[in-house]
Parts: C-alpha cells; sequence; structure tokens
C-alpha cells in the first residue's frame, strides 16, 4: 500500500485482470517446462518480469491521476511537460504540494509566481536554464518556485543505484505527504514518488 486507498475505475480494473491472466499463463507455462529435460526459464523470467513491469505502470498511471486531481486542476499540463522533457531526455523534478506545507523542507528556490504551464515547465527543465537542476514547487495551479534544494533520502532500499533526483524525489515524500514527479535525463523514465516509495510510469 502507498499511502490513500484509492479504487480502480472499472475500465482500468479489467486492463489489470487481462494482465494478471497472461501473467498466470506465464507463470504456468514456466512451471510446466521444469518438468521438461533440457530446460532454462531465464527468457521466460524475462517475459514474466516484462508482464509485471506493464500492469504496474498501467496502475501507478492511473493512481498518479487520482493523487493529484484533487490538489491540482493541470494534470493534463503536468503530464505533457513530464512526456515532452522525457522524449527530450530533459530531466525534471516536479513538486506537488497537498496538504502539508513544504516550504521548510526546500532551501534556496527563487520565486516564480506563475500560472501553471506545460511549456513553462519545459523551459524551466531546459538544459542549461539556472533553474533546471532543482526541484520546481507547485501549489494547486501555480508555480510557486523553481531551483529548489529537496532533502535526500538516506537509505534506499530498491535494488536500484538511483540519482539525486530520485533520491530527493524520495526524501521529500519520506517528510510530507506532497507527490514530486520525476524525468530521468539518462534513460527518458517517467516516475513519481509518494511516501518514500517511487514508481514508474508507463511512457
Amino acid at each position: 500500500m502507498i499511502g490513500e486507498s484509492l479504487p480502480l475505475d472499472q475500465p482500468m480494473k479489467e486492463q489489470v485482470l487481462r494482465s494478471l491472466h497472461e501473467i498466470i499463463e506465464e507463470a504456468e507455462a514456466m512451471r510446466q517446462s521444469l518438468f521438461e529435460e533440457n530446460c532454462c526459464i531465464l527468457s521466460r523470467l524475462e517475459t514474466l518480469k516484462k508482464y509485471i513491469v506493464r500492469v504496474q505502470t498501467m496502475a501507478a498511471s492511473f493512481y498518479l491521476h487520482s493523487y493529484l486531481s484533487a490538489y491540482t486542476p493541470h494534470y493534463v499540463d503536468l503530464s505533457l511537460a513530464a512526456k515532452h522533457l522525457a522524449e527530450r531526455r530533459h530531466g525534471a523534478l516536479i513538486i506537488i504540494e497537498r496538504n502539508d506545507s513544504v516550504d521548510h523542507l526546500l532551501h534556496h528556490g527563487i520565486p516564480i509566481g506563475a500560472k501553471v504551464s506545460h511549456t513553462l515547465l519545459e523551459t524551466i527543465f531546459y538544459p542549461g536554464n539556472p533553474l533546471h537542476d532543482g526541484g520546481t514547487l507547485i501549489r494547486y495551479d501555480e508555480i510557486v518556485s523553481a531551483g529548489n534544494i529537496l532533502p535526500l533520502a538516506q537509505h534506499v532500499t530498491s535494488g536500484k543505484k538511483l540519482g539525486t533526483r530520485h533520491r530527493a524525489a524520495i526524501g521529500l515524500t519520506e517528510q510530507s505527504d506532497a507527490l514530486v514527479i520525476v524525468v530521468s535525463e539518462e534513460t527518458g523514465t517517467i516516475s513519481f514518488a509518494i511516501n518514500g516509495q517511487l514508481y514508474a510510469l508507463r511512457s
């Protein structure tokens, strides 16, 4: 569980059920192959992993929208900005404040005070822009500040080595109920952090 208990809507339930059926079929095929004399299950494990990652990222996309809808009317702008930044491999760290104030957790940010738009977010994170390395804070429909320094997670339990942006996203969400969207400049993947956990999104 990652915080709020949010039910899946019917179309998403059907997609998840289809994906789970694929996972069950692949797991059963792998189990049957173990009875073969010269079996190697490595390729089947890779296929199973792909199915699991697909259903996880599908659900993560649904939950991201659900977690944000009550706190900002600009979900489409945030999604577009993340998508465009990911396509160009421009790293980004977008903080959406929810119930908890995060002012005391952010440092050295530059005030912006502008309405949220995907074009402005993309401009902020354009490489070479002095603000592109820090986090940009969104409060409801306003870009409050940019270039913020966030607290870093000290103990990341995932098996992967995470970069500074991802550790910052986890660190801030360990100490507040904020949601943080991260775009990796190395891989172009989009993730979000909430309650100290990081979830990959469907690209």
